[in-house]
Parts: structure tokens; sequence; C-alpha cells
């Protein structure tokens, strides 16, 4: 008896959602859950904020501009789901299938992708300040996504992206701002990075091999022993000569 009323307050609560922010619920919370919150939001955005939504599938669900602020979704599967617009600040999503989901314009400051699966996703004009380590964004849509350091937060310590050793192989980075973005070992074989802003990034040992800089700004980026084989838009790099280390990086 105590089991189901603990169960339908929780139902209750679930259904609330849309006016309020309620407490994780440690793994409980059902994909159904989800959907009648969203149901329940009546054209609204939804509010999932704080919810243990870890291992959910919730893959081709309609989640544009849904409150998922602080909200935990490791391992869930949200391929092919559309989060335009969404708030994901502060969200734990590692390891979250995202594979050609939408989500453009999403807010994700400080959230955790780590070894999140983003091959394909559009994450186009897309706020991305947090650990993407590991991360797959081959083939990923990422123009004119702000990743760039957030220098508003310097008293707490400087907030950037962290693309170490993600794979980016021929995702799009045109018009993207990296500045001062921790790119070691990231892979950005065959990527266009067209007019992207890279300066002061720490980009060593990163492989731009077949990638388009035409116009992409490495001023003062550390740049130690990255790979540049068969660039395009070579000459068309602005800040090369001020870039840090550039004596060991493998040009040809």
């Amino acid at each position: 008896m105590a089991r189901t009323i603990q169960q339908a307050a929780k139902v209750v609560v679930l259904l609330l959602a849309g006016a309020m922010v309620w407490p994780a619920v440690a793994g409980e919370t059902t994909t159904e859950e989800v959907r009648a919150v969203l149901r329940d939001a009546a054209g609204e955005p939804a509010n999932l904020s704080g919810m243990d939504l870890s291992g959910l599938n919730l893959s081709g669900m309609d989640l544009r501009g849904v409150n998922l602020q602080g909200a935990v979704l490791k391992g869930a599967d949200l391929s092919g789901a559309d989060l335009s617009g969404s708030n994901l600040d502060v969200a734990i999503m590692r390891g979250a299938n995202l594979k050609n989901a939408k989500l453009r314009n999403v807010s994700a400051h400080s959230t955790v992708l780590a070894e999140a699966d983003l091959r394909g996703a559009d994450l186009s004009g897309a706020l991305l300040v947090g650990n993407l380590e590991y991360a797959q964004l081959d083939g990923a849509d990422l123009t004119a996504a702000r990743l760039g350091a957030d220098m508003r937060n310097q008293p707490m310590g400087l907030m950037r992206v962290s693309l170490r050793k993600a794979s980016l192989r021929g995702a799009i980075l045109d018009g993207a701002d990296l500045s001062r973005g921790m790119l070691e070992f990231a892979d950005f074989t065959g990527a266009s990075l067209r007019g992207a802003n890279l300066m002061r990034a720490e980009a060593g040992g990163a492989n731009f091999s077949g990638a388009d800089l035409t116009g992409a700004n490495l001023g003062m980026a550390d740049i130690n022993s990255a790979r540049f084989a068969k660039i395009k838009g070579g000459d068309a790099i602005i800040g090369l000569d001020t870039a840090i280390n550039a004596d060991t990086a493998q040009f040809d």
C-alpha cells in the first residue's frame, strides 16, 4: 500500500512539472511518464529540470524548448530527437546517444557530454561550454556554434569547452567560436572550419588533416605537434605567425 501511494504521488508531481522544478527521482522515471509531462505542458515548454532520466529511450521525441537544466541523462537514447532551443545547462549527459538529433540553438553551459554520440547531430548556433571529451561528433553541424571561453565567469574559474580526444571528422564548424578551447588530440580530419575562431585554443596533438581552414584564426593558439596535412585554405589562415609551438606542427 505504501509503495502504491508513493507511485501515485510521483505521478502527480510529474504531471505538475510544467509549472514547477522538481527534485531528481533516482532512476525511477519512465519514458511514459516523460510523455505525460510533455502532453500536460499543453504547448508550453515542459519542465524536466533536475530529473534522473538515465538510460531512458527518448529517441525521436519532440523536446523543443524543454527545460532539462540539471537533468541526468547518462546513457539515455535521444537519437533523432528534436531538442532545438532546449536548456541543457548543467545537465549530465555522459554517454548519451544523440545521433542525428536536432540541437539547434540549445544552451549547454557546464554540461557533461563526454563520450556522447553526436554523430550527424545539428548543433548549429548552440552554446556548448562544457565537457565533450571523447565525444563522437563526426559529420555534426556546428555552424556558428559558441564553444569559446565564457569570459564572464572568470571569477569562478575560466569556463571553456573541452574537446580533448573528441572525434569531429567531417564536421562543419564554419564560423564556430572555439577560442581558448581545450582541443588536445581532437580529430578534425576533413572538417570544415572556414572562419572559425581558434584564438588561444590548446590544440596540441590535434589532427586537422584534410580540413578546410580558410579564414580560420589560429592567433596565439598552441598547436604543438598538431597535424595539418593536405589542408585547404592554408594561405588564408589568420594569425598562424603568432601560433605557439608552430615549429613542431606538421604541415605539407
